[in-house]
């Protein structure tokens, strides 16, 4: 009943801009374009999970002491810290080169500016 209960107020809370007409999802290029943003908000979150689960098998590696089951349990968590923070960062790495040998451009364009007004805002 938890599972339920959460799994639904996770999809309340991520439809409720659209339900409400403040934000509107475009047709399948703008879905894909929202997925790209969440997928580009989680990133730094799970490189910072990863970091986290490799801390702390340090952590317990340190306090484990002589106890070799709980040494090796920790050591666990440092090999797949590792592990998961390698993969990240090498996709990472062939994803931007193919963005740049590809010459795709991912960067907005310039927001345009407003006019001085007046002089208000001139620096003396």
């Amino acid at each position: 009943m938890k599972k339920t209960f959460l799994k639904l107020s996770a999809l309340l809370v991520l439809i409720t801009p659209a339900i409400a007409g403040a934000q509107t999802i475009g047709g399948l290029l703008g879905l894909l374009a929202q997925a790209n943003d969440l997928i580009n908000r989680l990133i730094p979150f799970i490189i910072a999970l990863t970091v986290l689960i490799f801390l702390w098998g340090i952590f317990k590696f340190v306090i484990a002491g002589g106890d070799g089951e709980a040494r090796k349990e920790a050591q666990g968590y440092i090999i797949w810290g590792v592990v998961a923070l390698f993969v990240m960062v090498s996709v990472w790495g062939l994803v931007n080169i193919l963005v740049r040998s590809v010459n795709l451009d991912n960067t907005a364009p310039a927001a345009p500016q407003l006019p001085n007004a007046a002089g208000y805002f001139q620096q003396r």
